[in-house]
């Protein structure tokens, strides 16, 4: 019997709790942790160890919850850069509801360190005095002073970054080879996730190399910026492909079920709508990752070139990569949001005629 524990990977200490917590549960948890680590993950097997009490990964319950279905499982998830008071009114009104076929009925709010202040407000009252049969389960990746008072109403749960080592023993026990997982370890920095999205990604050492390349081929001009865009928007399409075929599978096996059983409210809209946050998220991610290998170009200068007049100019561009991994989370226009960033960023061009990037 599988377990829903089991795609969570370096949580164990989280694990346990949860599992000693389920025995005599409350109304709010709170599950801090880093984008990736599996918190996500966990906030579903909980869900399905408070409706079930089992964690067999198997039941119709557990499956359904994993796949973001079940009737008395709503995730809520932003729609624009932060949950805002109109969202915050919609969770509180489906708070008041009763469960449809099972003991509690749990609310998991996503990104709640985005949070907007009267959001805040709206829901603090809820979670304070909320229904006997409602379980809020609360994601942020990291605690803000808005939260600080929602904090002191529910129990936290603190989730790691798996290490690498962690990382690579997990994708070798699918069969890779160690010099390949360590690769994938390093472009998803701790990110269990993108790891096992890479695994199958033949695109990832030219997408690399595409990105470590910038800096040595801007020269000052918006027409080579706007190539470099463009050119990286197109690595980051090509590898989203696997992803899109999973999507349509998902789709066509929905449609012959339904034509199979007549089936109503088969969840396709909530499915199509997981799709999109699921194709926003991995584009975000993989410019998150390609900054960063930009990042890492220019502090390996400032580090092996403390005394050169340009070392100011690559910390200053480090900074300006870092700030724009931060925006990709409040749905920025990536395209915009790239060529303003290159624009700013120092030539690497004449090191490029020494040194040539492979």
């Amino acid at each position: 019997m599988g377990s829903v524990w089991d795609p969570i990977v370096g949580q164990d200490r989280a694990i346990e709790r949860l599992v000693q917590l389920a025995r005599n549960p409350v109304h709010a948890y709170l599950f801090v942790g880093p984008e990736g680590c599996g918190k996500e993950e966990a906030a579903r097997a909980f869900a399905t160890l408070l409706i079930t009490g089992s964690d067999d990964s198997s039941s119709r319950q557990a499956q359904l919850i994993a796949r973001g279905a079940f009737a008395d499982v709503s995730e809520v998830l932003r729609e624009g850069a932060a949950v805002d008071k109109d969202e915050a009114d919609n969770i509180v009104r489906h708070a008041a509801t009763t469960p449809t076929e099972s003991p509690v009925k749990v609310i998991i709010v996503h990104e709640v360190h985005l949070m907007r202040d009267s959001a805040a407000v709206r829901l603090l009252k809820t979670i304070e005095e909320p229904t006997p049969t409602m379980v809020f389960i609360l994601l942020a990746d990291q605690i803000v002073p808005l939260l600080s008072t929602i904090n002191s109403r529910c129990v936290l749960l603190n989730f790691v970054r798996p290490d690498d080592a962690t990382v690579i023993f997990e994708l070798m026990q699918t069969g890779i080879s160690n010099e390949v997982a360590r690769s994938i370890a390093r472009a998803a920095n701790g990110n269990i996730q993108r790891a096992r999205m890479l695994v199958s990604d033949k695109w990832l050492a030219q997408r690399q190399q595409a990105f470590a390349a910038v800096p040595y081929r801007l020269d000052g001009t918006g027409a080579t910026v706007a190539q470099l865009v463009e050119e990286l928007l197109e690595h980051i399409d090509n590898a989203s492909e696997p992803l899109l075929t999973e999507h349509a599978t998902e789709l066509e096996e929905l449609e012959e079920r339904v034509a199979l059983t007549g089936e109503r409210g088969s969840g396709r809209k909530t499915i199509q709508d997981r799709h999109k946050r699921q194709a926003r998220k991995f584009k975000s991610d993989e410019l998150r990752s390609g900054l960063g290998t930009i990042a890492t170009t220019y502090h390996s200068l400032v580090t092996s070139t403390s005394s050169h007049p340009e070392t100011a100019g690559y910390s200053d561009a480090i900074g300006r990569i870092h700030k724009a991994m931060s925006a990709l989370s409040l749905n920025a226009n990536e395209t915009l949001l790239l060529q303003s960033l290159f624009l700013q960023l120092p030539s690497l061009m004449v090191m490029a005629r020494v040194a040539p990037v492979n």
